[in-house]
């Protein structure tokens, strides 16, 4: 066997062997998973970070809200009211129930960026500092995905919600 395929059959066996990992950040009892942000447009300055959070205690658990560097953060919920697609700063926060699971994605709940100092670029990662009623404050990265992407991974797909289906 060559060496090169003896090399390329080494780094095979190493990647099998090495199953990739979701992004998670744990605070207490709270752990985020699978954090992703869209890419903007140059001239926008707002900007939209989604993920899951779980929160395995015993007791609910509030997100508040979060700061960064190249943003302000606040926590936006869109829902469809009368036909319409609304959506509004979530003042009070976010619940997340004892041992329950709150999903924030495109068309639901999500972290809004707002008077980003600079557009969001597909390939780069910023990061955020998520805030709890209990929990101390969590930091956490976003890798930036394609502009109308649907989830991690950079799939495009279509935004759903009450819109119709709005090509990104």
């Amino acid at each position: 066997m060559s060496r090169s395929l003896l090399a390329l059959f080494a780094v095979s066996i190493a990647a099998l062997a090495s199953p990739t990992q979701a992004a998670e950040f744990k605070s207490d009892d709270v752990t985020v998973e699978n954090p992703w942000a869209r890419a903007t447009p140059k001239g926008v300055d707002v900007g939209a970070g989604y993920f899951t959070i779980h929160n395995n205690g015993s007791a609910p658990e509030r997100l508040t809200g979060g700061s960064a560097d190249f943003a302000s953060v606040e926590l936006h919920e869109m829902k469809t009211e009368n036909g319409v697609m609304k959506m509004r700063e979530m003042k009070n926060g976010l619940t997340i129930p004892a041992h329950g699971t709150v999903k924030l994605a495109p068309g639901s709940y999500h972290v809004m960026f707002t008077h980003l100092t600079n557009p969001l670029t597909k390939g780069e990662k910023v990061k955020a500092t998520l805030t709890f009623e209990h929990a101390p404050p969590l930091a956490v990265e976003f890798p930036v995905e394609a502009i109308g992407a649907s989830g991690p991974g950079g799939g495009k797909g279509e935004m759903k919600g009450g819109m119709g289906a709005m090509k990104m």
